[in-house]
């Protein structure tokens, strides 16, 4: 049997609620900083929820010449973006690679939702007959993995995986696999998602599954809190570059960590709730641990899902007990980033993984703001309010979606 090839991260690219750079963004999450604010993209007066996180310090401009804007959704503008600046923090030239070992994979939860809306006004008011020949190419979901490709002319593995909120986490899972089994040597992998529109908000809105603190923006996500009420919804992307670890060592990379384990699971339980016993989130993290060859007492941290919601950080945390044992899981140092950032959907596992890298790069552990209230049900370490120095040998990061979808990756300092 083919010894696995080990993955690298060499480079990494951000859109967020934070900004849409590496150390502003590193640097906000330490500094506990909340990047939920009014929204301003539509009048949501009329809407339950009045909040969420609204990409910062972006110029499309850099990125995407205007013509080609015009025929994009801004989930596309957003996942280019955020490649783009992947690929130039890795250092890499395309024009020097071989491209047909260079792949993307690069999914959102939902697509051209904004797209969509404004197409089906175009339907009501003017009728079929003015629909945009460019509404299906920019609102499928596959088609930011085929925009990257074309933008730096990569012929290797191209996809898209969509599965809620755990779908840039099964992004990046499944490219280390690609690469450790000797299907390419560099993949763009991640998520991005603009959901902040008229039928995102209105949609999660009829589900109940918002925070409607609408008077306290930078109060309303506060995972594992007993007040919390519900998850603030959020856009941008995240793209990370994994490279086969000889071949990145060999070009003089800058390597951030090692991608070393992945696991997957499926609760098969409801549509959109989870599992309360939590055992397919263990069972999804229980694997990761043990495809990165390591044991539970080996985690330092964990950057969990926490969403906000009562269900699932309860659950979650539940979860973290059956994979890591309970006396493990008390020692372990967990943190919920959506806290600051929101919930970015199909992105939240692709920003959550780069707070990961940079906690293992720099030793710092960014906290779960707006912890006040203890709550019975959630009593591990949260990491609460207040970023913490600490040596982070490995963690793992936990995303899981509506359908039951569990992925959870680890990542290991580099040796």
């Amino acid at each position: 049997m083919q010894e696995k090839r080990r993955v690298a991260i060499t480079g990494m690219g951000v859109v967020s609620p934070l900004g849409c750079d590496l150390k502003v963004y590193w640097d906000r999450l330490l500094a506990g900083h909340s990047g939920i604010r009014a929204i301003t993209l539509f009048d949501a007066t009329e809407y339950a929820t009045k909040i969420a996180g609204e990409v910062v310090d972006f110029s499309i401009d850099d990125f995407i010449p205007k013509k080609a804007q015009r025929r994009m959704d801004p989930f596309s503008h957003y996942g280019i973006a955020a490649a783009a600046m992947a690929v130039k923090d890795a250092g890499l030239d395309f024009a020097n690679e071989n491209t047909e070992r260079a792949g993307v994979l690069v999914g959102t939860g939902i697509g051209g939702l904004q797209i969509l809306q404004k197409q089906m006004e175009v339907l009501i008011e003017k009728g079929p007959s003015r629909f945009s020949p460019f509404m299906i190419p920019q609102m499928i979901t596959n088609i930011i993995s085929g925009q990257i490709a074309i933008e730096f002319g990569l012929k290797g593995p191209n996809m898209c995986v969509t599965s809620a909120c755990a779908t840039a986490t099964h992004s990046m899972g499944e490219s280390m696999r690609m690469i450790q089994c000797g299907d390419a040597d560099i993949i763009l992998a991640g998520g991005t998602e603009a959901p902040v529109c008229e039928l995102g908000v209105g949609g999660f809105c009829a589900m109940r599954a918002l925070s409607t603190r609408n008077d306290e923006p930078t109060r309303a996500s506060r995972p594992f809190d007993a007040e919390r009420d519900g998850f603030v919804p959020a856009e941008g992307a995240g793209v990370l570059i994994l490279e086969e670890w000889e071949r990145a060592v060999k070009r003089g990379a800058r390597i951030y960590c090692e991608l070393a384990g992945y696991g997957r699971t499926c609760d098969a339980y409801h549509i959109t709730a989870p599992d309360e016993t939590g055992s397919g989130g263990a069972r999804g993290m229980a694997l990761a641990i043990q495809d990165a060859g390591l044991n539970p007492e080996d985690i330092d941290y964990i950057n969990a899902h926490g969403t906000s919601t009562p269900l699932n950080d309860k659950c979650e945390t539940r979860a973290i007990k059956i994979a890591l044992g309970e006396e493990t899981a008390r020692k372990v140092m967990i943190s919920s980033t959506k806290s600051m950032t929101g919930h970015l959907l199909g992105a939240a596992g692709a920003v959550e993984s780069i707070a990961c890298a940079l906690a293992i790069k720099n030793g710092a552990i960014p906290p779960t703001i707006n912890y006040e209230n203890p709550d019975p049900d959630c009593d591990l370490d949260y990491v609460p309010n207040t970023a913490r120095e600490a040596t982070v040998k490995a963690c793992l990061t936990n995303s899981l979606g509506f359908g039951g979808h569990n992925a959870t990756l680890c990542l290991k300092k580099v040796d």
